[in-house]
């Protein structure tokens, strides 16, 4: 089915029109659903990965995307019964749209999510949650003044076998929460505990203008980043490589990475107190490499990033009374039946769908999620400023250093903020 501008105007009307469709949830009261029903999901971002979210669970009513070639794919792989938009809004005005899966770029994510919240949808959102720290604080005050469910797409602390592991985060999370590695710990992310910092996602130095191609509105693809002219680089498969929109293999795999190891050592509520770097002289608007980063809690926990894989034989957990290698191998005598007796990690909520049913939090929400892309935020920061930066993590900003703090919350290009009302 080819689409039109006129005709994707009629939909949108047509979705936002007033005498049309009471919302389910209205008709039972505050987030009621009935049993029977099925729950209904949007996608916006229909790119690679959101091609991607297709096979999560949900019955797809609607696919949004600001370049006409991925939505006309979309809706050629969706079939009958879906329909497409250019503009996300026009896709929260359906009011039969339950959960909205938001996966663009990441300097749209609190936007999008926000406008969810206060739309009545819950929102399932790509990795990274947000691209600043204070997009990331409005995101959980929305999610919670609108009351939604929340999570992020990203499966390791509950799920996915965990990279060299060969097994879950759970046995891990049993080895650390019974203290039998000691207390404070170091966590190392490297390429010799199973990690790679993927440094190939840089962006260009020099980006000669090129024309639009007639596809792509880059004007709404750019939305609320700095305007800067069109090279394809610069959008797509590679928009990665730049600061105004991601942090590079930072921003893609940072999350994945060290979300589960924040969960393992019980830092869900909180943040790191200090940040040290090693990396080159960044350039103002494409990534580049770096050598280390360490993330400092106040307790002494550390998470060490190591981008050049200096040690090769690395545990991925050390303390003062033990070390965890990838594959659960480890100095401790007999650890395999200790496992066994020991008490399982608390239960957690890790189907999204039972979530929303039942209006309670998912495993990895907009809290534990907004802290653990929190630990994403300062690396790039300290990445960017290229200097060790000292952090509150109950007030959420850098201590006397005002050019760090005025990375938290980088103005937006109008007409678009965040405005949770």
């Amino acid at each position: 089915m080819k689409i039109s501008r006129r005709q994707f105007i009629k939909t949108g009307l047509a979705a936002s029109c007033g005498l049309l469709i009471v919302p389910r949830r209205v008709l039972g009261g505050p987030g009621y659903l009935a049993p029977s029903d099925e729950l209904t999901k949007a996608i916006i971002g229909v790119g690679g990965m959101g091609k991607a979210h297709f096979q999560y669970p949900g019955r797809l009513v609607a696919v949004c995307d600001v370049d006409r070639k991925h939505l006309q794919e979309a809706l050629d792989l969706a079939g009958t019964g879906v329909k497409g938009y250019f503009d996300f809004r026009e896709v929260l005005a359906r009011p039969d749209v339950d959960i909205v899966h938001i996966v663009t770029p990441p300097h749209w994510h609190s936007l999008i999510a926000i406008a969810a919240a206060r739309a009545g949808k819950d929102i399932w959102c790509e990795k990274p949650m947000t691209r600043t720290i204070g997009e990331g604080q409005k995101v959980v005050e929305a999610v919670r003044r609108y009351g939604r469910i929340f999570r992020i797409n990203t499966w390791f602390r509950f799920e996915d076998v965990f990279y060299g592991f060969g097994t879950t985060v759970k046995p891990i999370k049993k080895i650390v929460q019974n203290r039998l590695l000691g207390w404070p710990l170091r966590v190392t992310v490297s390429g010799a505990t199973g990690f790679d910092w993927k440094f190939y996602w840089q962006g260009k130095t020099y980006l000669p203008p090129q024309p639009v191609p007639p596809e792509l509105d880059y004007d709404f693809w750019l939305g609320p980043a700095p305007y800067k002219p069109y090279h394809p680089h610069r959008v797509h498969q590679t928009f990665r490589g730049y600061w105004d929109y991601d942090g590079g293999g930072l921003g893609d795999m940072g999350m994945h990475y060290l979300d589960p190891g924040q969960y393992i050592l019980e830092k869900d509520g909180t943040s790191p107190a200090e940040i040290e770097v090693d990396a080159p002289q960044q350039h103002p608007d494409a990534c580049g490499r770096w050598r280390k980063i360490v993330l400092r809690y106040a307790d002494g926990c550390e998470i060490i990033l190591d981008g050049e894989n200096q040690k090769k034989d690395v545990p991925f957990i050390e303390g003062p009374e033990g070390k965890l290698y990838p594959g659960l191998r480890s100095n401790i005598a007999g650890l395999m039946e200790k496992l066994k007796t020991l008490p399982d990690p608390e239960p957690q909520v890790t189907d999204f769908h039972q979530a929303v049913r039942e209006r309670r939090k998912f495993a990895l929400n907009e809290e534990n999620g907004h802290r653990s892309c929190t630990l994403v935020n300062l690396a790039k920061i300290a990445v960017r400023l290229g200097r060790n930066l000292q952090f509150d993590p109950v007030h959420q900003v850098f201590i006397r250093d005002e050019e760090a703090n005025r990375l938290i919350n980088e103005p937006m290009r109008s007409p678009w903020s965040l405005m949770l009302e």
